[in-house]
C-alpha cells in the first residue's frame, strides 16, 4: 500500500475479482486489434462514484455498467508529455521531478488511472447494497508504438506462410499499453481470456486452453484461455502466429511454440528443460503452482526473456543446434531463470515496487542454485564474484543501488546526488539501475541464506509458496482473500520471524532501505617475537557509495599448518586486529601444507620469508556482504594463493593483483596455471590475459618467443610439426575455450615500440590457414570469430602513412602486415555472404577488425560502409555491431551527420531492442560529455532533440525514454546546458538600486547602470543562477472554473485528480539561510498566459496540468498550488492563478512573487515593490504564508487595468526573497559554463 506525500495511505474505493479480455480482430496490415474488456468490481465504500483504470494509445468508444447504462468517461495521460507547455529551462532535474508526478498521476496503487469513469446514478442503488459491478470497456488499438509488437516480413505469399506475427512486451506494469486494466501488481484476479485469429494461426496466452471454436465462415478460428489462479495484469500476455507446436516430451504439461522451420533447432534447445523444474519442485519442496507452462519463441523481441503466468515470451535468437556449444550455456541459464520467476515473480508477485526486490532477488536465488547443479560450485561462485564486483563498480562510479526506496525522502532521489532519476517508480530508472538492481537483490537475498542458513531459508520460501497456493483455491472475498499471493517486506518478516524465530529488520536497514556498500583496504605484518598477524583494516568513508559497515567480517588464514578462520567484529573506521599463529616457522624448503579442501600438496617455499609461516590471507572469502576489498600483500603470496588456493574467487583475485608485479616468478605461476587442466577454465582464460598484460611489462627481459605460443603449440600443434595446428576437435569444452581465448591473448603482446611482434602475426594467420574443422561435430564458428578478433588487436597506431595533403590513407601506403590483415578479414567477410555462420559471428567480428584498422588510420572512415551493414534486414547482431562502429566515428570524427543518423533510428526504427541498444552504446562511448563539451556537436538543435524524444515521443516505451535521459544527463548534467542562449525576455531587478531594467542582450540599458551592476557583482563576488520564464495560456472560463474547484479527496465529484495531494514538499531549511540583506542582482523573465497553469522559478516545482472539455464536476485537470522558494509543491493557493488569470500575482503573497508588464515597468511598481520590501525587511527569514486584506487585492485589480490591454498576455514573476545570484550583464546573452543555469 503507497502513501501520497502527506503519509495518507491511499486505497481503491474497489476490489477486482474478475476479468474478461476479449480482442476479436487482428489486423496486420494495418497493425491494429479491436475488443473489448469486462472488469467485475466490489465497492468498498457505499458512495463510490467514479472509476479509475488504466490505458495508454487505446481507442475507447463506449463504457457499459452493468451490460445496461452507459457511463461518461475521460480520458487524461499527463505521461503523454511531461513538461507540458513551451517550457524552456531544459534542465534534468526539472525534467525528473516532473516525470515523477506525472508518474503518480496515472498510479494505480495511489488509486490514479489515465481514464476516469462517472458512475451513472442508475447504478448507485447498487453501490450503497455493497453489491458487484460489472463495467465493460469496448476499445481498440492502431498501430501501438509500445505494448504490441506486430511483425509482417515483406515476403509474398499469407500471413501464415510469411511468419507474420504479433506479441505484447513493456516493462513493468505495462499492460495498459494493450488493453484497459488496474494495471498493478497488487491487483490480482481471475481471468477469462479469448482470442479471435486468422484459422492458419494460433494464440497463446496465459491460462489453461479451454477450447478452440471456429467461427461460422470457418475463416477464423477463437481461443477461450481461463486463469483460475489470481493473477495481476501485469503478468498478462499473448503472442499470435503460424507458430509450429512441440509438446515436452518428457513434460505433457510443457508446450513449446516457434516460427516456422526452427522446430528442429527447438527440439534441441529446450530438450533439458524438464530437469529445471524437477530441480526447483526438489529443492522447494513443493509442485510447479500452474497446470501449464508454455515457451513462445519470436522474433525482435523486446528482451531475451519476458516472463507471464504460465508463459515466457523468448527471442528466437536463444534457438540453436546441437553444433553450438557457446549458445547452449547462455540459452539455459536465460530458460532457468524464466522458469524461476513462474514461482516467485508470477505465482507470488511484490505488492508495490517497493517489494519488488523479493520476488526478483529469491527467483535470481532460485535460477543460480540451478546453474550451482547444472554447470558447478565454480561456476556459481565465479558468476557471483562478478556479480558482486559489478554492482560495487556501479554504486562507486555511478550511483548507489537502493532496493527498498519508500524510506527515502523527496522524490525518490536520495542521499546520493549522482542519480538523475527517481528510482521509486519502474517507468522512471535507467536500464543499467534495473540491471544492477536485480544483480543486488540477488546478493541480499544470498547473504540472508548465509545469515540463517539455507535449510530455514528454503523452509521460508516452502511456506510462502504454500500460504500463496492456499489463498489462490479461495473464492473472491472483499476482506483481501488473496493478500498471501503477494509478497511484500512486512510479509516476508513475518514469515522470517515464524520460521527462522529471528528479526532481520537491522538487516533490511542497512542492506536494503539504504544503498551503498562496504570499501575495505587492508594489509599485514608479521610479528615473529610475539608469533602474531598484526592486521590493519581500513573502511574507505571518502567515496559516495560507501557507509559504515559495523559486524561481523571473516577472515582467512592459510598457514603451513593449515587454513584457519578468523571472525572480527568492525566497529570502527579504521581496526587493527592480532591473530595469533597456529604454525611456527618453516624449516624445510619443501613440505606438504594442508588447504582449506583438506587435500595436502607439496610446496616449494623458497620464495617466501623464513621467519613467517603466512602463505596468504584473505578478508571475506565467501563473499558474506556486499563489499570492496583493496587488499595488500607480497608477490610471492599472490603466487602462492594462484597455485594452490582451489577457490575460483581467490585465484582471480590473485590474476588480477600479479599483473602489477611483472617478475619471472609471477610469469611462471600463470604459465602453470594456463597449463593446469584441473583448474577451472574461466581462471586459465584469465590467467592467458594476465600473462599478456605481465609480459608487456617485462618486454625489456622477456627471454624465449612470445608469450603463451609454446603452450599453444604444445596443446594444439602436430605432433610431427608443432607449428601446424591439429584438426579441430572441441569435444572437451575447457580446451575448447582455451583455444579461443590464447590467440586473442598473444594478439595483445607489444614490443618495446608499441608494436606486436611480427612472430604473432604470422602464427595467427597459419591457424587460419591450417584450420580445419571437417571432422569436428561442433561448429567452429566462434573459434574463427576469435582469430579475426585476434587480427584485429594486433593493428596498432600507424605512424608511417604519408599522404598528399586533404588525402586520407590509401592501399599503397600500407604496410605488409597491414595489408595481410585486411586481406584476411575482407576473405572472411565476403565469404560469409556465401557462407553464413550461426549468428554471423564471424561477419560481427570483422565489422569490429574493420572499424580498428580506420580508428588507426590505416584505412579511409567510411561511414557508409556501416549503415549498409545496420540496416533494417541484417540479422541483429551484425546490426549491432555495425552501429557500435557509427557511434565510435560520431566520437572520433566528430560527425554531426552521423549522430542524427543514429538519433533518427533511436526514433524510427522497428525493432525496440535495437532503439534501446543505439542509446546504451551512446552511455558506454559518448561523443562528449559535460565535462568535455564538443562546440561541433553540442547545439541547440540537439538539446531539443533531445528533450522533445524523452518529453513525449517515447510516452509509450519507458526504457526509451529513461535512456534518452541518461543519454541527456550524460551530455550535458542536470543542469540547464550551456549551449542554450540566454531567453530574451529576461529582466533584471537589482536590489541594491531597487531598480529594473531588461537584458543587456536585448536592449541598449543604461550605461551607469551597467557600471552599477558590474560593481555589484564584483562586490558579491557571486555566479548566476536565472530564474527561467514559464508560459502560461489558459482560457478565462476554464481557469475560472478551476479556480473556483477546491481541492477534494478521491470521492470529491467536484475533482478528478487529485495531483496536488501527492507532491511532495522539498526540505525548505537551506533557504532561512541563504535570505540576507546582501547587494544582489536577480533575473526574471516573461511569459505569456498558457494552458498550461504553472509558474516556474529557480526553485519550483511545474505542476503538470492537461485542460479537459469536460465539466467542471468530471474535470481531470490538476488543482492550483502553492510555490515555495525551495521546489516544493504544498498547499493550494487559488489567488496566485487568480492573478495570473488576470495578468499579475499578489506581491507579498504566500509564495513572495510580484507581476509586471515586461513592456512597461511603471514607478507605481517599484513604489509597491519597495514598500513590500520594507515590511519584510529584518522580519522575515523564509517565505511563509501571510493574507492580503480586501483593499489590498481590490487595489491590486484595479492597477490591472490601469495597465493596459497587454498586461493580460505578458507578466514577469519576480522573485522577493534575495537569493538570487549575480550576474554581469555582460555574460548574460552567452553563457559560458554550467553555473549559467535556468532551474
Amino acid at each position: 500500500m503507497k502513501k501520497d506525500s502527506k503519509g495518507r495511505d491511499i486505497q481503491r474505493p474497489y476490489k477486482l475479482a474478475h476479468q474478461t479480455l476479449c480482442i476479436t480482430g487482428f489486423n496486420f496490415k494495418f497493425q491494429s486489434l479491436i475488443g473489448y474488456v469486462e472488469l467485475l468490481l466490489h465497492p468498498k465504500v457505499d458512495d463510490l462514484r467514479r472509476i479509475k483504470v488504466n490505458c495508454k494509445q487505446g481507442r475507447i468508444y463506449r463504457v457499459c455498467i452493468q451490460e445496461q447504462w452507459e457511463a461518461a468517461f475521460l480520458y487524461n495521460d499527463p505521461t503523454l508529455e511531461i513538461c507540458q507547455g513551451e517550457v524552456k529551462q531544459r534542465n534534468l532535474a526539472f525534467f525528473q521531478q516532473c516525470h515523477a508526478l506525472t508518474t503518480d498521476a496515472v498510479d494505480p496503487d495511489l488509486a490514479n488511472g489515465e481514464v476516469t469513469i462517472k458512475l451513472p446514478p442508475e447504478c448507485f442503488p447498487l453501490i450503497s447494497e455493497m453489491k458487484p459491478l460489472r463495467v465493460s470497456i469496448e476499445f481498440s488499438l492502431e498501430q501501438p508504438v509500445g505494448g504490441v509488437k506486430f511483425i509482417t516480413p515483406d515476403l509474398d505469399g499469407s500471413l501464415a506462410e510469411k511468419g507474420a506475427h504479433l506479441f505484447t512486451y513493456g516493462t513493468e506494469e505495462s499492460s495498459r499499453l494493450w488493453f484497459p486494466c488496474i494495471d498493478t501488481f497488487s491487483e490480482p484476479c481471475t481471468w477469462k481470456l479469448e482470442f479471435t485469429v486468422p484459422k492458419d494461426m494460433t494464440a497463446v496466452s496465459c491460462g489453461d486452453l479451454i477450447e478452440t471454436v471456429y467461427t461460422e465462415d470457418m475463416k477464423n478460428k477463437t481461443f477461450h484461455y481461463f486463469l483460475s489462479i489470481p493473477t495481476a495484469a501485469s503478468n498478462i500476455a499473448l503472442a499470435v502466429g503460424p507458430f509450429e507446436i512441440l509438446v515436452d516430451p518428457n513434460m505433457h504439461e510443457v508446450t513449446h511454440f516457434c516460427l516456422p522451420h526452427l522446430l528442429p533447432i527447438l527440439k534441441h534447445t529446450t530438450s533439458f528443460l524438464h530437469e529445471t523444474f524437477e530441480f526447483y519442485e526438489e529443492l522447494l519442496s513443493i509442485r510447479y503452482p500452474y497446470s501449464c507452462y508454455k515457451q513462445v519463441f519470436v522474433d525482435q523481441s523486446y528482451r531475451e526473456a519476458a516472463s507471464y503466468a504460465t508463459m515466457t515470451i523468448f527471442s528466437t535468437n536463444l534457438l540453436h543446434s546441437n553444433r553450438i556449444i557457446d549458445q547452449t550455456i547462455k540459452s539455459r541459464k536465460v530458460m532457468a531463470q524464466a522458469v524461476a520467476h513462474q514461482f516467485f515473480g508470477c505465482f507470488i508477485a511484490m505488492d508495490s515496487w517497493y517489494d519488488a526486490w523479493l520476488p526478483k532477488g529469491i527467483s535470481k536465488y532460485l535460477a543460480y542454485s540451478y546453474i550451482k547443479s547444472a554447470f558447478g560450485n565454480n561456476q556459481y561462485r565465479y558468476i557471483v564474484s562478478k556479480d558482486l564486483e559489478s554492482v560495487t563498480n556501479y554504486e562507486h562510479n555511478v550511483t548507489t543501488v537502493v532496493l527498498d526506496p519508500s524510506q527515502l525522502t523527496g522524490q525518490g532521489h536520495g542521499q546520493d546526488n549522482r542519480r538523475n532519476f527517481p528510482i521509486k517508480y519502474p517507468h522512471t530508472i535507467s536500464a543499467k539501475y534495473l540491471d544492477m538492481y536485480h544483480k543486488k537483490a540477488h546478493l541480499i537475498v544470498r547473504m540472508l541464506e548465509i545469515r540463517i542458513g539455507r535449510e530455514l531459508l528454503l523452509q521460508v520460501f516452502n511456506k510462502l509458496l504454500s500460504l500463496a497456493n492456499t489463498a489462490s483455491q479461495q473464492h473472491f472475498n472483499i476482506n483481501n482473500t488473496w493478500a498471501n499471493m503477494l509478497l511484500s517486506a512486512s510479509s516476508f518478516l513475518k514469515i522470517m520471524s515464524t520460521v527462522t524465530g529471528k528479526d532481520i529488520h537491522v538487516f533490511l536497514n542497512q542492506w536494503v532501505r539504504q544503498g551503498g556498500h562496504a570499501r575495505f583496504y587492508g594489509n599485514f605484518v608479521f610479528n615473529r617475537k610475539r608469533n602474531v598477524v598484526e592486521m590493519e583494516l581500513k573502511q574507505d568513508m571518502s567515496s559516495k557509495s560507501s557507509f559504515k559497515y559495523a559486524g561481523p567480517l571473516a577472515t582467512t588464514i592459510q598457514e603451513l599448518d593449515g587454513s584457519f578462520k578468523h571472525s572480527f567484529k568492525i566497529e570502527e573506521n579504521k581496526t587493527k586486529f592480532e591473530i595469533t599463529c597456529h604454525s611456527k616457522s618453516r624449516k624445510n624448503k619443501k613440505k606438504k601444507i594442508p588447504l582449506m579442501t583438506g587435500e595436502e600438496v607439496d610446496m616449494d617455499l623458497g620464495a617466501m620469508d623464513a621467519d613467517s609461516p603466512v602463505l596468504w590471507l584473505r578478508v571475506d572469502a565467501d563473499m558474506t556482504i556486499i563489499r570492496h576489498v583493496t587488499w595488500e600483500q607480497p608477490d610471492f603470496m599472490w603466487q602462492y594463493q594462484l597455485k594452490y588456493e582451489r577457490d575460483v574467487v581467490a585465484q582471480s583475485v590473485a590474476i588480477k593483483a600479479l599483473e602489477q608485479f611483472p617478475t619471472p616468478s609471477s610469469r611462471m605461476a600463470l604459465t602453470d596455471i594456463i597449463e593446469n587442466d584441473h583448474c577451472f577454465y574461466r581462471i586459465r582464460m584469465e590467467a592467458a590475459m594476465g600473462l599478456a598484460n605481465v609480459a608487456n611489462s617485462m618486454m625489456g627481459n622477456w627471454a624465449g618467443p612470445p608469450a603463451m605460443m609454446t603452450i599453444f603449440r604444445k596443446m594444439f600443434g602436430s605432433h610431427s610439426c608443432p607449428s601446424i595446428v591439429r584438426q579441430n576437435n572441441f569435444n572437451n569444452f575447457q580446451h575448447y575455450f582455451l583455444q579461443k581465448t590464447i590467440p586473442v591473448a598473444m594478439s595483445l603482446l607489444r614490443n618495446s615500440h608499441g608494436i606486436c611482434p611480427s612472430e604473432v602475426l604470422r602464427f595467427i594467420l597459419d591457424l587460419f590457414k591450417y584450420n580445419d574443422n571437417s571432422k569436428n561435430k561442433f561448429s567452429d564458428c566462434y573459434y574463427r570469430a576469435s582469430l579475426i578478433n585476434a587480427l584485429s588487436n594486433i593493428v596498432t597506431q600507424a605512424i608511417t602513412v604519408v599522404t598528399h595533403p586533404g588525402q586520407g590513407p590509401t592501399a599503397a601506403s600500407l604496410s605488409n602486415d597491414t595489408k595481410m590483415i585486411l586481406e584476411e578479414i575482407s576473405r572472411y567477410l565476403n565469404l560469409e555472404k556465401l557462407l553464413p555462420c550461426y549468428r554471423f559471428t564471424v561477419t560481427v567480428s570483422c565489422l569490429k577488425g574493420l572499424r580498428n584498422l580506420q580508428r588507426f588510420g590505416h584505412i579511409p572512415c567510411n561511414p557508409s560502409l556501416f549503415k549498409s551493414y545496420a540496416k533494417v534486414g541484417n540479422f541483429i547482431d551484425v546490426r549491432l555491431a555495425a552501429l557500435e562502429a557509427l557511434v565510435d566515428i560520431t566520437k572520433t570524427e566528430g560527425s554531426m551527420e552521423d549522430l542524427l543518423w543514429l538519433l533518427d533510428l533511436v526514433e524510427t526504427d522497428s525493432d525496440p531492442y535495437v532503439r534501446h541498444q543505439i542509446l546504451q552504446m551512446f552511455l558506454e562511448n559518448p561523443p562528449f560529455t559535460k565535462q568535455d563539451s564538443s562546440e561541433a556537436l553540442s547545439t541547440e538543435q540537439l538539446v531539443e532533440r533531445l528533450w522533445k524524444m524523452m518529453n513525449c515521443k517515447f510516452s509509450s516505451d519507458p526504457r526509451l525514454r529513461c535512456g534518452v535521459a541518461d543519454l541527456y544527463y550524460t551530455f550535458y548534467g542536470k543542469m540547464r546546458p550551456s549551449c542554450l542562449s540566454v531567453p530574451d525576455s529576461m529582466i533584471v531587478l537589482n536590489l541594491k538600486s531597487k531598480t529594473t531594467f531588461l537584458n543587456a542582450s536585448v536592449t541598449q540599458a543604461d550605461e551607469k547602470m551597467d557600471e552599477n551592476l558590474t560593481e555589484s557583482r564584483s562586490d558579491s563576488g557571486m555566479d548566476l543562477d536565472l530564474i527561467d520564464p514559464e508560459v502560461i495560456h489558459q482560457k478565462d472560463d476554464l481557469a475560472e472554473d478551476i479556480i473556483a474547484s477546491p481541492p477534494v479527496d478521491i470521492q470529491d465529484e467536484d475533482s478528478d485528480l487529485d495531483i496536488a495531494a501527492k507532491r511532495q514538499k522539498m526540505d525548505n531549511s537551506g533557504d532561512e539561510e541563504n535570505v540576507q540583506e546582501s547587494d544582489k542582482d536577480v533575473y526574471m523573465s516573461t511569459g505569456v498566459i498558457s494552458e498550461t497553469i504553472s509558474v516556474t522559478t529557480s526553485r519550483e516545482t511545474v505542476v503538470p496540468y492537461m485542460a479537459s472539455n469536460d465539466s467542471n464536476e468530471d474535470s481531470n485537470s490538476l488543482p492550483p498550488s502553492k510555490l515555495e522558494p525551495d521546489g516544493g509543491l504544498g498547499e493550494y493557493m487559488p489567488s496566485l492563478l487568480a492573478a495570473s488569470q488576470d495578468g499579475e500575482t499578489p506581491g507579498g503573497g504566500a509564495s513572495g512573487y510580484t507581476a509586471t508588464p515586461s513592456g512597461e515597468i511603471s514607478g507605481e511598481h517599484q513604489r509597491r515593490h519597495k514598500e513590500k520590501k520594507k515590511k519584510k525587511k529584518n522580519k522575515h527569514k523564509h517565505k511563509h504564508k501571510h493574507k492580503h486584506d480586501k483593499s489590498e487585492k481590490s487595489s491590486r485589480h484595479s492597477d490591472k487595468a490601469d495597465a493596459g490591454p497587454n498586461s493580460e498576455s505578458q507578466t514577469v514573476f519576480s522573485y522577493d526573497t534575495p537569493t538570487v545570484p549575480i550576474l554581469d550583464s555582460a555574460n548574460i546573452s552567452e553563457p559560458s559554463s554550467p553555473e549559467y543555469e535556468v532551474i
